[in-house]
Order: C-alpha cells, then sequence, then structure tokens
C-alpha cells in the first residue's frame, strides 16, 4: 500500500485505487456505449436507454427498443441500419439509430 493509500485509509476514505477498480468493473459490466448507428454488422447488443422527445420514445419501445432488450445489427447500408430486435427484422434511419445507447 502506497503512503498516499495509507493516508486514505486513516483518514476515512477509499484509495484511490479501490475507487478506481469499481469504476472499471462497472464499465466492464455495461461494456463500452454506442449509439446503435455505430454497432458493427452482426453484433449483438443490449438497449442501455433511448434518447429523444416522448412521442419518439414511445414509437421506439413499441417497435421493441426498451431497456435492455437485446437487439442483432443485420446490415448497415449507407449509415443505416438493418436490425433484429424481439423476432422483428426492419430498418432504421441513422437520426434514429443515433438515438438508441448501447452496450
Amino acid at each position: 500500500m502506497s503512503t498516499m493509500e495509507a493516508d486514505a485509509v486513516m483518514a476515512g476514505s477509499k484509495p484511490a485505487s479501490q475507487v478506481g477498480a469499481r469504476v472499471e468493473a462497472t464499465t466492464a459490466a455495461q461494456g463500452a456505449q454506442l449509439p446503435l448507428a455505430m454497432v458493427g454488422k452482426g453484433e449483438t447488443i443490449r438497449v442501455l436507454k433511448v434518447r429523444g422527445g416522448s412521442a419518439l420514445r414511445q414509437h421506439l419501445s413499441e417497435m421493441g427498443f426498451v431497456e435492455g432488450a437485446e437487439v442483432k445489427v443485420v446490415s448497415r447500408i449507407n449509415g443505416d441500419v438493418v436490425v433484429s430486435v424481439k423476432g422483428a427484422t426492419f430498418g432504421i434511419g441513422r437520426d434514429m439509430a443515433m438515438r438508441i445507447v448501447t452496450y
């Protein structure tokens, strides 16, 4: 244990190495956060959140883009994506795919 970490423990706070390890573990558990538009062909990811107005969020929710839903990118065409979610396959424009945050 370094002198800085020993001082932190004595002061009642957690050493920086423990805090950093917790942040890394959280990030590793969730994976990198990417908009759906950036996910590669053939990759399967999960929806973290959907950004946008309430009407857009409702529309995407009805299509199956809800928190935790598994989405597979079937193909990518000029920035647009063809995805498979909850048994349905359909295309999504790049603007809409940028609003779906995945991990």
